[in-house]
Parts: C-alpha cells; sequence; structure tokens
C-alpha cells in the first residue's frame, strides 16, 4: 500500500496540482521500504503525471478560441516560443518546481513526438529520485 500512495502522490505532484513526492519517499525509505521499489513508484507516478500534462496540452488547443479558456493567447505563444528556443531536452528538467509541469504541458501544445517526450521526462524524472534516494542513503546512514 505504500508504493501505491508513493505513486499515486508521484502522480499527482507531477500534474498542475500542487503535491509534493518528496517528503513520502523519503519517509518510506527511513522506515526501511526498498529502494528499488521506491524509486520505481515515484519514478512511473511521476512520469505518468507528466503524460497527462502533455495529453491535456495537445488536446486544450481546440478550446483555446473560448471565452473561458484560463491562458492568454499572449501567454500561450510566449511559452511556446521558450520551449522551442531551448528545445526538447529542457524535458530533461520537468521535475523541477513551478516550471516542470507547465513544460510537460506546453510539449503536448506543441505536438512534441511522445516517444521522445516519455524518454526525456522518464530519464528526468528517473535521475531526480535516485539521486534523492542515493543522499538520504547517505544521510541516514551517518
Amino acid at each position: 500500500m505504500s508504493y501505491l500512495s508513493l505513486f499515486v502522490t508521484g502522480f499527482l505532484a507531477a500534474t498542475l496540482l500542487p503535491a509534493s513526492s518528496e517528503v513520502l519517499l523519503l519517509a518510506l525509505f527511513q522506515q526501511g521500504l526498498s529502494p528499488a521499489l521506491l524509486w520505481l513508484s515515484a519514478t512511473l507516478g511521476n512520469t505518468l503525471g507528466s503524460c497527462v500534462n502533455w495529453y491535456l496540452g495537445r488536446e486544450v488547443l481546440r478550446f483555446q478560441n473560448r471565452r473561458w479558456f484560463p491562458v492568454s493567447s499572449d501567454s500561450l505563444q510566449r511559452a511556446q516560443r521558450h520551449f522551442k528556443r531551448y528545445g526538447y531536452w529542457s524535458l530533461l528538467f520537468a521535475w523541477l518546481p513551478v516550471v516542470g509541469d507547465p513544460l510537460t504541458f506546453v510539449a503536448g501544445t506543441m505536438r512534441m513526438r511522445f516517444s521522445l517526450f516519455l524518454v526525456l521526462v522518464l530519464l528526468g524524472k528517473g535521475l531526480r529520485y535516485a539521486v534523492i534516494l542515493l543522499l538520504a542513503a547517505r544521510i541516514f546512514a551517518n
């Protein structure tokens, strides 16, 4: 059940909803759960949440001319320009607070190829969780 909770928390943390999976990851690690399964649960949940953002970004543009659309055309174009400027490689940093979730959303609006999106986001998020667990192992070992 702990791994499922971490998966769900990781998923929610990667969507546009505010959440943090690192606290739960570290708490479960301190309880002695398998670091490999913790890494897998957090990485897969967080990556899947980013995939939802990509899909929403891909589908949302058909509504951009509606009055209720939450993002102005100028803001959307500015975000797309930034994404073009920094390129697909910027998705390796999709784990960053504040900019990471919108970055995955904008990748969807740009109709980025999903397979490339998935590889880059999975790699970035997996490395982030691996570093967190490695640092935790060193800190808690002392």
